[in-house]
């Protein structure tokens, strides 16, 4: 048995198996795994109860995180003129048009946000071959296609997150860093499924939220109540 797996195992003797508890205990299961020699990222993983094949049950949307996310996202931006000017004043770590695209074209992704101002589609559309498959592609329903990309920048600066469900109906997020407070973890986590609750499809008959999992990037999973 290698050193990681006798971590792994030794972690998960101080895990709750598959009981589900509430967000405070699961917080507080996670503060309890042995410490890394770096600081976590905390993930929320939620099973929902829909059909990721019909486009009417896509469940796609962002937020900013009471307390963000314990780091700052490298942001894009597609804008030219006053608002390329303003982006750049709000934080973006890149402006650009055409040069920009073609540093994507070529394969360039370092960045965790991409926004669009809304003429700046048609040059941004064909980089969906590149975007699309890194959930990079801009939106208008995540906020990442708008004329305000200045407010834009500075929410995912400030910790705004992005998600869609994945093809198995599940959606994932990074909801803070291990470090961070428990009831600051705590607020993020119930913000997030608040605000994940609200997206339920119309179509959607049943159970919407299946289970709800937290866990740290290299510790067990925790349930939790949704």
């Amino acid at each position: 048995m290698t050193g990681s797996t006798k971590a792994m195992k030794a972690m998960e003797s101080k895990a709750i198996g598959n009981k589900v508890v509430s967000v405070e205990e699961g917080v507080a299961v996670l503060k309890k795994f042995p410490p890394r020699k770096f600081d976590q990222s905390i993930e929320i993983h939620v099973r929902l109860g829909i059909d990721p094949a019909q486009a009417d049950q896509i469940v796609r949307g962002s937020l900013v995180l009471p307390h963000g996310i314990g780091r700052a996202q490298r942001v894009v931006v597609f804008a030219k003129g006053d608002l390329a000017n303003a982006a750049k004043e709000a934080g973006a770590d890149e402006v650009g048009q055409e040069d920009l695209a073609k540093k994507i074209r070529e394969g360039w992704t370092d960045f965790d946000v991409c926004i669009a101002a809304p003429d700046m589609m048609g040059l941004v559309g064909p980089l969906g071959r590149v975007l699309g498959p890194r959930g990079l592609m801009p939106s208008p329903r995540a906020g990442t296609v708008t004329p305000d990309v200045a407010k834009a920048v500075k929410e995912y600066k400030a910790g705004k997150v992005e998600f869609r469900n994945d093809k198995g109906g599940n959606v994932h997020a990074v909801v803070g860093k291990l470090s961070f407070d428990a009831n600051k973890l705590v607020d993020n986590v119930k913000a997030f499924m608040e605000y994940l609750n609200t997206l339920k499809p119309n179509t959607v008959r049943g159970t919407y939220v299946k289970s709800v999992a937290i866990c740290g990037t290299m510790t067990p999973s925790v349930r939790v109540n949704s």
